[in-house]
């Protein structure tokens, strides 16, 4: 990719390369390059990188000394030792050392920080990345597919290299965003919103309602643990009674989204039953309140999602609704050849699919309730 017209805003910046389906972990694995890939190509076939207001932005590796913002030089030093030898395990069995992996990871962190970098700078007023948003791993430990957390470098840099005060996370991702929770969690300048499946459900098996922060952040980390099966409606519910006003309150200067799509209705690792109604609601509402808080500073982080179709769909329908971006009644036909090329698998053959009503509604409704009865809502 190649930065053109760098020194003229653009409506978004976006990065992707090469180097960033090197971030695999293999034919067998639920997380492999076609994720990206297959987003990329539709990307690319609705003219979407190519448009005057978007900003096409070169991938780079994160230095040791911008990981170290988050990781311990101990676990680097663990992550470029066993990658070199190319087998085994980074954690108890979910994340494979691969040959090339301690660059990939590194290439994830530095593409995610471009983009939020280029949105402070003024370059461009939104920011994504479809490879990205490795929410699970720790300081010391890899997690859940994720190496390093680039989401967490990317919030301590906005700190050091903007001086920023107040940083908002936001998860949608079905798996609780537990690694950038827990490394901020006494930290009361990071607001955190996660929605996610109910850990007793799901893995990590994290993000219960009364975890809210610990000491002066008590009260500025905020989990929805949604039930297995909660759709739409239950979705926009929880939504609509959160963000907002917590966003209004807490005024941050910056907001990172990890977009994860593992949500969406089909996924095999999930329960959830999302449809693009609540993906396309929560790009329009985050985009109003993003304007209203932070002069429209937000970035967009991939995630999960383990559904090829979900995947293209729901990430290209989200970056296209950040930046209004028209999007045809029927997919191409030249994506949906090359979406079979890639997958194997019969494209799909439009964006449209039905609002998902629910019957964890209830439920929902009662947790929305807990935070106002804790103070931390308005009735």
């Amino acid at each position: 990719m190649t930065n053109d017209n760098v020194g003229q805003s653009k409506k978004l910046a976006i990065v992707y390369g090469a180097e960033l389906l090197t971030y695999d972990f293999g034919p067998e694995h639920p997380f492999g390059a076609k994720r990206g890939k297959v987003t990329w190509e539709l990307l690319k076939a609705l003219g979407i990188p190519e448009r005057d207001d978007v900003l096409n932005l070169n991938t780079r590796e994160a230095s040791n000394e911008e990981l170290r913002l988050f990781h311990t030089q101990d676990y680097i030093d663990f992550v470029e030792s066993a990658c070199k030898r190319g087998f085994g395990y980074l954690d108890g069995g979910d994340t494979p050392a691969m040959l090339g992996g301690f660059e990939a990871a590194k290439t994830v962190v530095g593409s995610s920080w471009s983009v939020c970098e280029a949105v402070m700078k003024g370059q461009a007023r939104y920011g994504a990345t479809i490879v990205g948003g490795l929410h699970h791993a720790f300081p010391g430990r890899a997690s859940g597919f994720c190496v390093f957390n680039d989401l967490a470098v990317c919030i301590q840099l906005l700190r050091r290299e903007f001086k920023l005060k107040r940083v908002a996370y936001i998860d949608i991702d079905a798996h609780h965003g537990d690694g950038v929770m827990y490394g901020f969690y006494e930290d009361p300048n990071v607001i955190f919103i996660d929605f996610h499946e109910d850990g007793r459900y799901l893995f990590p098996g994290t993000g219960a309602i009364h975890e809210l922060g610990r000491g002066i952040a008590t009260g500025t980390k905020f989990n929805m643990p949604m039930p297995p099966y909660s759709g739409d409606q239950s979705m926009l519910r929880a939504w609509d009674s959160l963000v907002p006003q917590l966003l209004h309150d807490f005024k941050p200067e910056f907001i990172l989204l990890q977009m994860g799509v593992d949500g969406h209705g089909g996924d095999p690792l999930t329960e959830l039953n999302y449809s693009s109604a609540s993906y396309k609601h929560i790009i329009r509402s985050l985009r109003e309140q993003a304007e209203e808080v932070c002069d429209g500073r937000l970035a967009l982080f991939g995630g999960g999602g383990y559904n090829l179709e979900s995947c293209a769909l729901r990430w290209t329908e989200m970056i296209a609704t950040l930046i209004d971006a028209e999007l045809p009644d029927f997919l191409p036909d030249n994506w949906r050849t090359r979406y079979k090329e890639i997958t194997g698998e019969e494209a799909p053959v439009t964006f449209q699919e039905d609002f998902t009503s629910d019957n964890t509604l209830v439920r929902v409704a009662e947790m929305v309730d807990w935070f106002r009865m804790k103070g931390l809502l308005l009735s």
